[in-house]
């Protein structure tokens, strides 16, 4: 609005100014050479001359500026070369064209040298072709220049990476930090190294930067805190109990489910003597998330309790996740401990079908520790070896046996998880290892049967097999030794047939009486397993012909060189040969 009312107030001064001109008396007359001109009205005049001198202004103007459009054109030219020579370059990096890449980055260096661009792809370069001289130059270049000073020491760390170099990338990586606090690759860096050696002050001081620069939320800022506190916990608790028990506190605080806070800070708990408190700590993280280490910690929350006790305990746990497998493992652990073998049984039941390795071994000392039966034990340990994998500290496909702050692969913070390793997962082909036959009988369920009653009457002549079929289901004696052979088996060996029976009775088939006595068995009998009748053996094998054998040749073997060597005879024609043929 204003502009428009000065745009009008100017238009009014200049209407005014040429009214005012216009209204004066006199003549204006100018002569140039042989040209006079002459006015009555000399606005007229006065007008034409200022055109004609702001035209030559103008033309003046234009001459005086060709020289520096000259050179702004070759410029903005020889800028746009290197700038297209820069776009093409990284392109070729893209899609790994090293030959491509090089010379791009050549003409990129004589027609704009002092872009940044252009030392980063002759940097780049350099990498792709494996001339790590080359790129160091390029990346120190970029490092002693102000705007590309971080990209340049981002650019050398890698190169120290990749020279194994550790202690100098911590040293580059720090300086970055002090550069720039909110760089991540920096602060990672650094954060990884002070855990590498255990200075845990410096990475708590790393991670309360992030926080402040925005690089972590503030969950993240907590959950990563009460790692690095619990950490410290570990490693001085054994040395410093009072800076390990400050640091366990405070990381259950930030974190009350990580599992290795609640185990520590429950211990301390237990040991001071306060029972409840330990025993909310734990099933706060049980709740969240399952582990035996947990499972463990609650049934000692209280120093000097009976085994009993102890599984009591555990199935109050275990009852807070029902169906979960580690509250049946833990119940099965503390009845094996308790002797309560049935309690321990019928916590493994639902998974025994397809159990984990830990169920397996859990049952195979159930089957040793009940019964003494180290054959089943055996069974249930050859299971364990192709059973499922449990559960266990992973990260970035590294398998620890037991929890650490860092990732040994990457660096990351909090990495471990308590999961199935990748490699173990189930997949679709088959195993590699098949279910034996013993396997399958030693986990055969146990089967007993009541002893059959035997008739009063004198026992008449009846056939062997009978005999021994009804003397082997009868119980026998747990042996001492496992390959001891057993007295019924002993018995069970055919008896001589009376040469004069009291009764006629038809006489067993006469290959059973040709047959010959067996030995004794390599292992004992089994009542539990089932009894398949014995074929019998016939004495004499009959030989069957199929219908297209031809049989054996009784003339004997032909010798080849007994026969006539030569050609054959012809076969005599006409009407002697018709005779010859017909009285043969």
């Amino acid at each position: 609005m204003i502009r428009i009312i000065l745009f009008l107030l100017l238009i009014a001064l200049a209407a005014a100014g040429a009214a005012w001109l216009a209204d004066q008396p006199g003549d204006l007359v100018l002569n140039w050479g042989g040209l006079r001109l002459t006015s009555k009205q000399p606005m007229y005049l006065l007008g034409l001359v200022i055109v004609v001198a702001m035209v030559a202004g103008v033309i003046l103007r234009g001459l005086w500026k060709i020289p520096g459009h000259i050179r702004r054109g070759r410029r903005e030219r020889r800028h746009a070369r290197g700038r297209h020579a820069i776009t093409q370059g990284l392109l070729a990096i893209g899609h790994g064209d090293s030959s491509a890449a090089r010379a791009h980055a050549e003409v990129a260096r004589r027609h704009a040298g002092g872009d940044p661009l252009a030392l980063l792809l002759h940097a780049q370069s350099a990498q792709l072709d494996g001339d790590r001289d080359g790129a160091q130059r390029a990346f120190r270049a970029m490092a002693e220049r102000p705007d590309t000073r971080l990209l340049g020491l981002r650019g050398l760390f890698i190169e120290a990476q990749r020279a194994d170099d550790p202690v100098a990338a911590v040293m580059i990586a720090e300086e970055a930090l002090k550069m720039s606090p909110s760089s991540s690759w920096a602060s990672h860096a650094v954060l990884g190294f002070c855990c590498a050696k255990g200075d845990w002050a410096g990475a708590l001081s790393i991670i309360d930067n992030n926080q402040a620069a925005g690089l972590i939320d503030k969950a993240t800022y907590r959950r990563q805190r009460g790692v690095l506190l619990t950490a410290r916990a570990l490693e001085f608790e054994t040395v410093d109990r009072d800076l390990s028990r400050s640091s366990a506190m405070e990381a259950l605080k930030l974190a009350p489910t990580l599992i290795p806070a609640a185990v520590l800070a429950a211990r301390f708990e237990s040991e001071a003597h306060q029972v409840r408190r330990s025993m909310r700590i734990v099933e706060t993280a049980w709740l969240a998330q399952p582990h035996p280490d947990l499972a463990d910690a609650y049934s000692h929350v209280r120093l000097g309790d009976s085994a009993r006790q102890r599984l009591v305990r555990v199935e109050t746990l275990a009852a807070k996740t029902p169906g979960h497998i580690e509250g049946a493992l833990a119940i099965a652990r503390a009845a094996i401990d308790a002797a309560e073998f049935a309690k321990a049984r019928a916590a493994l039941e639902p998974f025994v079908a397809a159990p984990t390795q830990r169920v397996a071994l859990l049952m195979a000392e159930v089957e040793r520790t009940e019964h003494g039966d180290s054959g089943r034990a055996r069974a249930w340990t050859l299971r364990a070896v192709r059973a499922l994998h449990d559960p266990v500290w992973t990260a970035d496909g590294y398998v620890s046996d037991r929890w650490r702050p860092v990732s040994p692969v990457t660096g990351r913070l909090d990495a471990f998880q308590w999961q199935t390793p990748v490699a173990a997962l189930p997949s679709d082909k088959g195993h590699a290892i098949e279910p034996s036959p013993f396997e399958e009988a030693m986990l055969a369920p146990r089967r007993v049967e009541p002893p059959k009653a035997v008739a009063s009457e004198p026992e008449v002549a009846e056939p062997v097999e009978a005999r021994v079929e009804v003397k082997s289901v009868e119980p026998a004696a747990p042996p001492v030794q496992d390959n001891a052979p057993l007295p019924a088996t002993i018995e069970a060996d055919p008896a001589p047939v009376p040469a004069d029976p009291p009764a006629p009775e038809p006489a067993p088939p006469p290959a059973a009486e040709s047959a010959p006595p067996a030995p004794a068995p390599l292992f004992r009998s089994r009542s539990d397993l089932p009894k398949a009748a014995p074929a019998p053996i016939p004495a004499v094998i009959p030989i069957v012909r199929a219908p297209d054998d031809p049989g054996v040749d009784e003339d004997g073997a032909v010798d080849e060189f007994a026969e006539q060597i030569g050609p054959p005879k012809a076969q005599i024609g006409g009407w002697r040969g018709f005779l010859s043929r017909l009285g043969s």
